[in-house]
């Protein structure tokens, strides 16, 4: 499997983060679009960025911003978001060999580049007797505009060895599946498992995903506990059954980004993995 790390808040530098990559003999970096030094004009900067990643002999994905609501109801907003992803796809489309020469096999190789997206609830109204998510209220106008957005990708990555693959998180509402299995019928979309968000949500997702097992093509591995409810931790440290969802991920011809928030619980899930023979 290629295995790969999120840039991580004690580097301030795409350098610094390249650095650790290159030491613990990781595959790729999953850019997240969440911090200041990865807005969309810096990743338009692709000069820069082929060229750090081919000296360190590794490659990309992206991590979409985390609040991207592309069915909010106000259109300039929408439309903000929109035109987000599709600059998103134009420096995907720049960086996207870098996974030919850089996997770790041919069958990786040809694995799309993943632009990793979380799914938006939208706002909660809340009345005397029960809380109303306005999504699912209004659901026929939420569908039409992941139609819309489904078309759109299609029409941006074209030909293009790219896919936006949606993650769990906090546990997929009903609404939301309904939209996700309508654009899973496009080959441009897949779908990420963050197990450690599985995990702390009783594993809500799990029937889900594993429903939609020919869709997975990315996943989130970390560890994490149940009681309390601990999330994001090395390798090893908690009581997920990482094995098996490793092997999981294997037989799904995925990749997987150890995401960890701290350079030692990188390291440590490393040494963890150097361990693990699957």
């Amino acid at each position: 499997m290629d295995y790969g790390m999120p840039n991580l808040i004690e580097n301030e530098t795409l350098e610094q983060d390249i650095a650790l990559c290159k030491r613990l003999h990781l595959n790729f970096i999953e850019l997240n679009t969440n911090f200041p030094e990865y807005q969309i004009e810096k990743l338009e900067d692709t000069e820069r960025l082929l060229q750090l990643a081919e000296e360190a002999g590794i490659y990309y994905t992206i991590h979409i911003d985390e609040m991207l609501n592309i069915a909010d109801f106000n259109p300039i907003v929408r439309a903000a978001y929109l035109e987000t992803v599709r600059r998103t796809i134009e420096v995907a489309k720049k960086l996207a060999p870098l996974k030919k020469k850089y996997s770790t096999s041919e069958a990786l190789s040809n694995l799309p580049m993943t632009i990793n997206m979380h799914m938006h609830h939208g706002i909660v109204v809340t009345l005397p007797d029960q809380k109303v998510l306005i999504y699912e209220k209004r659901f026929e106008e939420y569908r039409k505009h992941f139609m819309e957005f489904r078309d759109l990708v299609e029409e941006w990555i074209g030909d293009s060895e790219i896919q936006i693959a949606i993650e769990n998180t906090d546990g997929f509402r009903d609404f939301e599946k309904k939209a996700i299995e309508e654009v899973l019928q496009s080959d441009k979309f897949a779908l990420t498992w963050d197990i450690g968000h599985s995990n702390a949500t009783n594993e809500i997702d799990q029937p889900f995903i594993r429903e939609h097992r020919a869709k997975l093509k990315h996943f989130h591995i970390h560890d994490g506990c149940t009681n309390p409810v601990q999330d994001h931790m090395a390798l090893g440290n908690g009581t997920i059954d990482l094995r098996e969802r490793l092997q999981f991920a294997k037989d799904c011809g995925a990749r997987c980004v150890l995401e960890t928030k701290t350079i030692k619980a990188l390291e440590e899930s490393c040494k963890w993995l150097e361990e693990v023979t699957l």
